[in-house]
């Protein structure tokens, strides 16, 4: 299948390096096609934490993408090389029978057996994915080379680009369609059920359906995308790594998580909504009768006059199972131990919604100095509300400040928070004083943090580009 639309300069570069690479470890047989997908990453614009609370999203993507290649084989061995791993001081191959992939309780434990070999959780669980719901046509195994410029543990998504990147490759080179929101769906399964990561869509789906140097709304209910949203003539928003690592199953992104779905628990109970299993979901969830299981479908005018003062500010998870009959998020679970922030959680849920609705439209109307002004603001509320809900980071807060003390009009945290990377909105021009920022952060920490500068197509409109000898220089 070929690319919807010509790649950047500096994907293009990358993509021969990769075709290089392919060639120079022989890893492939020389007879045989080799399908190739590229899943680039995703900068949080707006909207982190409240995919899993079924709110509005604003997404954009990076330039940097992981890249998986795919060669079907005829016997039953599985082998991955990701010669990059090594510099994280993870294991960098992996050999394994297609018959591994039959039990999901024995491969999530050899997944995570060892932290150094945690990362092929991804790559094993999309062809877990595959190979249970299409026997017939995923019978032997494969060989599958990974090469990648993102970053790792920056709350960029770069396991959800991997697994999404395997799942693509994978599925074309056994003849499997396999696209929008439903590749994302499978994505998140991935993460859902085999890795043990409680995210919601948001990463998957912006990842898949993204488009270069444009803003993804998108519904979490449980996966509704609009029409991608062009940046604006002139207007930026850059990334810069606060050097504080991040992920999707640490231990403040949970307890945020949870004190959600305590909060919506709660208030079902107060107001006697009944909360069931939602049996017609792919993704294990819960609903109901008002909110549809969407903590974010309650409006802030409500929550402000109904639910803001009567909920707890925290609640001990001691005292929330003895008077809950079971907690309503089945990627969670509560500690008798942790104080969890319910009415920050419940807040953030309901007003970063409408944040996200309010930047969406001002980006789609006539932008102006005082809606950039405005944009700005929205963005430095919803960072203030990260520390609300216990998901802060020092060295975050400090690149804000910098920026705002630098004249951009609006900087935040991004992704589930707690670190990772802080984005930038401002003007084309504001480049160097983007650089500036950095170096004057790298001065203080004595390392200089990456700047996520550029933008590219997401997986779909990529396409899958298929190498029929390893030599070749440019793939197809």
């Amino acid at each position: 299948m070929s690319p919807a639309v010509e790649s950047p300069p500096e994907v293009c570069r990358f993509e021969d390096e990769v075709a290089s690479a392919i060639a120079a470890h022989g890893f492939f047989e020389t007879e045989t096609p080799i399908w190739v997908a590229r899943a680039p990453g995703r900068l949080d614009v707006m909207g982190g934490n409240v995919d899993y609370t079924g709110g509005m999203v604003l997404q954009s993507l990076l330039r940097e993408a992981v890249w998986v290649a795919v060669q079907p084989r005829a016997d039953e061995t599985i082998r991955i090389l990701n010669p990059g791993a090594a510099r994280f001081n993870w294991e960098p191959s992996l050999e394994i029978s297609a018959s591994d992939l039959d039990d999901l309780a024995s491969l999530r434990l050899r997944c995570s057996e060892r932290e150094s070999s945690r990362w092929t959780s991804y790559v094993l669980g999309a062809l877990y994915f595959l190979t249970s719901c299409h026997r017939r046509k995923t019978e032997g195994g494969a060989d599958i080379f990974i090469a990648s410029d993102l970053p790792p543990n920056k709350g960029v998504s770069s396991s959800a680009a991997l697994e999404i990147a395997t799942l693509k490759a994978a599925s074309a080179a056994w003849g499997i369609p396999l696209e929008g929101v439903a590749l994302a769906t499978a994505g998140q399964w991935v993460e859902n059920v085999v890795v043990g990561a409680a995210c919601g869509i948001m990463d998957q789906a912006a990842i898949v359906l993204g488009r270069e140097n444009h803003l993804l709304p998108l519904l979490c209910q449980p996966c509704q995308p609009f029409l991608p949203v062009m940046l604006p003539a002139g207007l930026r928003i850059w990334g810069i790594d606060s050097m504080v690592p991040r992920s999707t199953t640490g231990h403040a992104y949970e307890t945020a998580r949870a004190a959600a779905f305590i909060g919506y628990n709660l208030i079902c109970r107060h107001e006697g909504i009944d909360v069931t299993p939602d049996q017609a979901s792919e993704i294990p969830r819960w609903t109901d009768s008002r909110l549809k299981g969407y903590l974010s479908n309650l409006a802030p005018s409500e929550f402000r006059a109904k639910y803001e003062r009567w909920l707890p500010d925290t609640l001990n998870g001691r005292e929330f199972l003895s008077r809950a009959d079971e907690h309503v998020d089945p990627f969670t679970s509560i500690s008798p131990d942790i104080d969890y922030p319910v009415r920050a959680a419940v807040r953030y849920a309901v007003e970063e919604n409408l944040r996200v609705q309010m930047v969406s439209a001002l980006l789609q109307a006539k932008v102006s100095d005082s809606s950039i002004r405005l944009i700005g603001e929205i963005l430095c509320q919803s960072h203030v509300a990260y520390a609300e809900c216990g998901l802060g980071s020092a060295a975050a807060d400090d690149l804000v400040e910098r920026a705002l003390q630098a004249g951009f009009p609006g900087a935040k945290m991004t992704g589930g928070g707690a670190g990772g990377v802080v984005a930038v909105l401002g003007r084309s021009e504001d480049e160097s004083s983007i650089h500036r920022i950095a170096e004057e952060y790298a001065a203080e920490r004595g390392d200089m943090p990456q700047i996520f500068e550029g933008s590219s197509n997401g997986v779909d409109a990529f396409g899958v580009r298929i190498l029929h000898h390893p030599s070749l220089s440019r793939m197809q």
